[in-house]
This record gives structure tokens, C-alpha cells and sequence, in this order.
């Protein structure tokens, strides 16, 4: 790495003689940039301007929508430039800006190339041993909008003799505060990180990724990357993400906007499914019974118990003219239905249209001719709609889950070689007579037996994270959603804290109708330091023998410290350790057992320190308590943990939950305790 000017810590450039040259170099990208933020504003400008005129009403106000999104896909952001990166082609010399959007100028010639273009490509894998046509690759830095340095990586015309190191620039991004929501990485995205990111959008990619190895931005970065390569059958198909909870999903949501992406869905599972208001939160193993696998063949035969075969003959009378179809012809009809295991709606619907079209081949045969539109009309007649519910009994999916739920005959007809005598009687203990709370693991059955019923609608792409927490059967209400295209599936096995929590990403895919998908393993950290996954990689052989240790590219001493308290000090301990983060920039996450955030917040409340405790559904402050349960997926600049043994026994898979917490740090993680840390942590 041969660094130029750098604003903190200039170093020396082989090309330039003085600093005044660097200097000017460097003022002249200044220049670029304020040039492609006025090609943006003219851009901008030029879609305002545009009118929305389409041959009709519909098609107009589509059209404004349209022109509403592009306006917004082309608003600056002040605070962060519109490049970070620079190639210079070896053959033929041109030279290309890289940043997070196209922009071009007046003349239609690009000022910005996305980084997301095939000729990005090389800005993130080019190495001296493949220079892939480059000659040198320029990575800027900058504070608030503004380039303040930036560092050149030559490859010697291509020849791949360059010399490379570590990059200062590429680590001060990675290490930047995290103030505010998630922040994009296309700055800073590895090249292992870049090939999944860039994944066809026909294939459907799985990520085990441990703890700070970017996973979650490398699946938000893909779909960034498909609505730019397949944006027209994107818009029509859409792009779905699914998040564990509200806050999660507020703390990404500024990624892909930050992109130019506007376009695309984001759902918790509760969202994803709801048919019902979700007022019950089922034990431990009855989550873990609903989630399992074999409900589906429970549900499917649920359905199916009341289709009866038809015993009688039907007389359907069409224009004063009786026609009789006998008991076998329609037995016939109803078992042919039923062979092409059809959705159940669709199969009621079948049988209408096929007494239908039986009626009209007699009418015809007597020398009669129907109208085309005769069978529709003889579906709809009396009888007929009176055989077909007789057959097919119509269905509503609450009524018959809380029949299954309650009723034994019912539960042991549809299970009784699927489920076990106890099993059975653990579901029906489950739902006492009465009034019926609905729990987000029957929501999910519910979304089975709707599909059962009624195909569900498909997104183009889905993005699935914290994968790892959902059962079975919720991957196949995910899986429903991408049933014609595909998905990323993100997550990490020794974080599954939910008792229905997977421990094979192959079975995982294969919930989700996706057995093809293929198996990306992430183990190379940049958010966490050394110190800090280290000491919570401590927990694996513990919680997941078979997880490889993330190995961090960051060793920053004295970024993990264990503060032991009296046990009477434990708040006081902490109000110290909070104020003193409180002076320096950056978020400051303090985590705990659920049951102990209440009392923290007033005690340090007592001490003059706002503090707020997270809900589901919040947005984080510069200082946040945040419930241990609903840590995952966040990260915070430092991190106070408070009583890691609490976490611990505060719920059977203690132990997985606290390594989630341990490894939320970016910068810091402080551990507060009075009472002794789990054994597992010991050195």
C-alpha cells in the first residue's frame, strides 16, 4: 500500500514532491465531488420536472408514484460523499469515481460510477496478484461530507507488482462511531463479502456468519445489488425482508435508502403472518411442538378429514331439462381432484366446473349445444354448490386450529401416526376451553393452513436474517414468500436462543423449499475486536461445538474490560462506567436480564442520567438499555453488560444468549458484575 495525503498523519508519495502537490491532489477531488453533487441536484431537478401523462387515469397516477420514488432515489445526503473509491484503468487510461450511486452530467457521461456496475467489480477484489486491469485503486476518507485524505494502491500498470498492506483509511471506516441506524458498507465490503453480494439472482444463498462479520449488511447490500442489476423484474416481483423484531428493523432500515433503494418491504414474522391479534406467548415446549416440522403433514390431513365421497347420484335441472350424474361418475371426478393435490379452494372450485362441464357433455350428447358459459352457470346452481360444499366442506382456518387444538378425536385423526401420545396431549393441555389467545406459533399455522387453502402470493427476492430463531414451520411461511424466487438466508447457529432454534442451516433450506441454496461461511470479523470475540468465543464449545470462532482483523488493547462490583454497588458501579462513556462519541448500549432494566433505568435516572429502556418496537438513543432478548442483531460503539450470570439463568438457553450480547461491541464491551462470571468464561 503506497498511502497519499492523509489530513491526520501525512505520509510521503512516490509521485509528488511536496506536500503542496498532495494537497492539490487532493483539491481536486474536492472539486469532482462538488462537481457530481451539482450533476445530482441537475438530475434531481430534471425528474421534478418530468410530467406524469400516461393514456389513462390508472396508468397516470402509476406513473406519478413512479416519479415520486425517482425523485426521492436521487436526494444527497450532506454528510456522506457521493465517492470512496477511484480506479485508474491500466488499458485504456480512464479514470473512474466509485460511490453509491450513478450520477452523470449534462453530456450523459458517468461522474459516478455505482458501486454496483461490473466495473466496481474490480474496487473490491482487484489484488496484485490479479490486478483485473487496474492500475491503481484510490480509497478516500472523509468527515462530515467532505474528503479530508485519501490512499493509492498501485498494480504497476496491471502487471500485478504492486505492493500492498493494510489499509489506515479502510480501517478508520470500519471503526468509525456507530451514531444513529445502521450504515451502509459499500466503502468497505471484502471480497468474500463482494461475491456474495453479487450472488446470481437465481440462486438462493445461506450465511453463517459469526459475530461482526458483516452478515447482516452483505444480505442488505444483495438486495441492493439484484433491484440494480434486475430492476424491472424486481418492481414487479418485489424484494421482502424479514427481521427478528420492530427494532431491528428501524436500526436498518437507512441502508438501502442510503443506496438509492426505496422499494422494498420490511416485515417482523408477526407482520408476516397476521391473521390474528397475538395476546398469548406459548411454554417453551409447546413453541417447539407447533414449530416442529410435522405439523404440516398434521394440517394438510386436518383438511382433508372432512372431504367425504360422494355415496349419492346428483340431478342438476338446467332449463326445465334434469340431468342425473351417478354416484360413481362423481366419485371419479372428486378422487381426480383430489390426485392433483390441489390447493383446497381451488379444488372446490375444480369440482364445480367439472360437474360443469359432465352436465354440458350430456346435454350435447342429446344433441342440445350449450353455450360456452354453460358450465359456469351450472357451478353455480343450488345443487351443485350444495354438492361441492358436502364434498369439499368450506373452511375457515381459526375454526378449524382451535378445533384441532381442543378437540382429541379431531388432533389424534390428523396425527395419530405423526405425533405421540404425550405430544398430542401437550397441545391439547395448551388450549383450554374458552376463549381463544392466539400465540405467534399459531399465527404461523395459521399461514399453513391458509396456504393450504389458497396458494400464497411470492416476492422476486426474500431476505431472511437471524435465520437461526425461526422453527420450521415459520421457514415455510418465509419460503411461501420467495416459492418463485429466491433468498438470503442469514444468520449464525451458536446465537439460536429460541427453543425451536435450528442447528443445521441444509434442514433450514430445505424449510424453506430451497435444498439447492448454497452454504457461505463467514469467519472473518471487522466489527468486534480481537479482545472482545475472544472472550465470548469462550462460550462455544458450550453452546455450538461445531461453529468455527470468528477470527477479527482488529486488535484494539483495552477494548475489553470485567469491572467487578460490591454487591451492593452494582448501579453505582455502573452509573460511573455510563458517565464516563457519556464523554466520548459513539452509542453506548447497556444490556442486561430483562427483569433488571427497570431498576437500572431509575437508578441511573436518580443519578441525572436519561436513560431509556428499549422496546420492541423503538428506536435506539446515544444511550440505550436494551433487554437482553432483544439485543441481537444490534451494535453499539461500547457496550456495558451487567451481570452476565443473571442473563444466564434467566432462561434455559442462558448461555447462547449471552454470547449474543458479548459481541455487540464495536469499540468497547465492560463487563459489570458482582456475582461470579459463568465458569464457561473463565480463562
Amino acid at each position: 500500500m503506497q498511502p497519499g495525503h492523509d489530513h491526520l498523519s501525512p505520509e510521503p508519495d512516490d509521485r509528488a514532491d511536496t506536500s503542496d502537490n498532495l494537497d492539490n491532489e487532493l483539491m481536486l477531488e474536492r472539486a469532482h465531488l462538488a462537481h457530481a453533487r451539482q450533476c445530482l441536484r441537475d438530475m434531481r431537478e430534471s425528474a421534478q420536472r418530468l410530467d406524469a401523462l400516461a393514456g389513462n387515469k390508472v396508468s397516470a397516477e402509476a406513473l406519478a408514484i413512479a416519479l415520486v420514488r425517482r425523485v426521492d432515489s436521487l436526494a444527497d445526503s450532506p454528510t456522506t460523499p457521493l465517492f470512496f473509491g477511484r480506479l485508474d484503468l491500466a488499458e485504456p487510461q480512464e479514470r473512474f469515481h466509485i460511490g453509491r450511486r450513478h450520477v452523470r452530467d449534462d453530456t450523459n457521461e458517468p461522474v459516478v460510477i455505482d458501486w454496483r456496475a461490473d466495473l466496481s467489480r474490480g474496487f473490491y477484489r482487484a489484488h496484485p496478484g490479479e490486478p483485473m486491469g487496474i492500475a491503481m485503486r484510490r480509497r478516500f476518507g472523509f468527515s462530515g461530507g467532505e474528503l479530508t485524505a485519501y490512499e493509492d494502491e498501485y498494480f504497476a500498470g496491471g502487471s500485478g507488482s504492486g505492493t500492498a498492506g493494510a489499509s489506515r483509511l479502510l480501517a478508520q471506516e470500519i471503526e468509525r462511531p456507530r451514531t444513529g441506524p445502521m450504515r451502509d458498507i459499500v466503502a468497505t465490503i471484502q471480497p468474500e463479502q463482494d461475491s456474495i453480494v453479487r450472488a446470481p439472482l437465481t440462486q438462493t444463498v445461506c450465511v453463517q456468519g459469526a459475530p461482526g462479520t458483516g452478515k447482516t449488511a452483505v444480505g442488505l447490500h444483495r438486495a441492493a445489488y439484484l433491484l440494480y442489476a434486475h430492476r424491472e423484474q424486481l418492481r414487479r416481483s418485489k424484494v421482502l425482508i424479514v427481521g427478528p423484531n420492530r427494532s431491528f428493523l428501524g436500526y436498518i432500515a437507512a441502508v438501502l435508502p442510503a443506496l438509492g433503494e426505496i422499494e422494498v418491504e420490511q416485515r417482523t414474522l408477526p407482520e408476516l403472518v397476521v391473521q390474528v391479534p397475538i395476546r398469548a406467548v406459548d411454554a417453551p415446549e409447546v413453541a417447539q411442538l407447533k414449530g416442529d416440522i410435522r405439523m404440516a403433514a398434521v394440517l394438510r390431513r386436518a383438511v382433508m378429514s372432512g372431504v367425504s365421497k360422494p355415496v349419492d347420484s346428483l340431478l342438476v335441472t338446467v332449463s326445465g331439462h334434469r340431468w342425473r350424474l351417478d354416484a360413481a361418475k362423481l366419485r371419479g371426478l372428486a378422487r381426480d381432484i383430489i390426485a392433483r393435490d390441489t390447493r383446497y379452494t381451488a379444488a372446490r372450485s375444480t369440482l364445480g366446473q367439472q360437474v360443469g362441464l359432465a352436465v354440458v357433455a350430456m346435454m350435447e350428447d342429446a344433441g342440445g349445444t350449450p353455450s360456452e358459459r354453460a358450465p359456469d352457470r351450472i357451478a353455480r346452481l343450488p345443487a351443485v354448490r350444495a354438492f361441492v360444499d358436502l364434498t369439499f366442506p368450506p373452511i375457515k382456518p381459526t375454526r378449524l386450529l382451535a378445533r384441532l387444538l381442543t378437540e382429541p378425536q379431531l388432533l389424534a385423526a390428523a396425527a395419530a401416526s405423526t405425533l405421540t401420545d404425550d405430544e398430542r396431549a401437550v397441545l391439547i393441555a395448551s388450549s383450554p376451553p374458552g376463549v381463544r389467545r392466539w400465540s405467534l406459533a399459531d399465527a404461523v399455522l395459521l399461514d399453513e393452513l391458509s396456504d393450504l387453502l389458497a396458494r400464497t402470493g411470492s416476492f422476486g427476492h426474500v431476505v431472511l436474517d437471524e435465520a437461526q430463531d425461526f422453527s420450521a414451520m415459520a421457514c415455510r411461511a418465509v419460503g411461501r414468500r420467495c416459492s418463485t424466487g429466491s433468498a438470503t438466508i442469514l444468520g449464525d447457529l451458536a446465537q439460536g436462543t429460541a427453543p425451536e432454534s435450528t442447528t443445521s442451516w441444509t434442514e433450514t433450506l430445505a424449510h424453506l423449499g430451497k435444498p439447492d441454496g448454497v452454504i457461505e461461511v463467514l469467519t472473518k470479523g471487522y466489527r468486534v475486536p480481537a479482545e472482545v470475540i475472544d472472550f465470548a468465543s469462550r462460550l462455544l464449545p458450550s453452546i455450538a461445538p461445531g461453529v468455527a470462532p470468528a477470527v477479527s482483523v482488529r486488535r484494539s488493547p483495552g477494548s475489553l474490560r470485567l469491572v467487578a462490583a460490591a454487591p451492593a454497588d452494582v448501579e453505582g458501579t455502573l452509573a460511573d462506567v455510563v458517565s464516563e462513556l457519556g464523554r466520548r462519541d459513539g452509542s453506548v448500549g447497556v444490556i442486561a436480564a430483562d427483569h433488571r432494566l427497570a431498576g437500572l433505568a431509575k437508578s441511573l435516572q436518580r443519578k441525572g442520567i436519561a436513560a431509556h429502556v428499549l422496546g420492541s418496537d423503538d428506536e435506539l438513543t446515544p444511550l440505550t438499555l436494551v433487554p437482553a432478548s432483544l439485543a441481537k442483531g444490534l451494535e453499539f460503539d461500547a457496550v456495558v453488560v451487567v451481570e452476565p450470570a443473571e442473563i444466564v439463568a434467566a432462561e434455559s438457553r442462558g448461555l447462547r444468549r449471552l454470547y449474543v450480547v458479548l459481541t455487540r461491541a464495536v469499540s468497547e464491551l465492560i463487563v459489570v458484575h458482582a456475582e461470579p462470571l459463568p465458569a464457561e468464561l473463565a480463562s
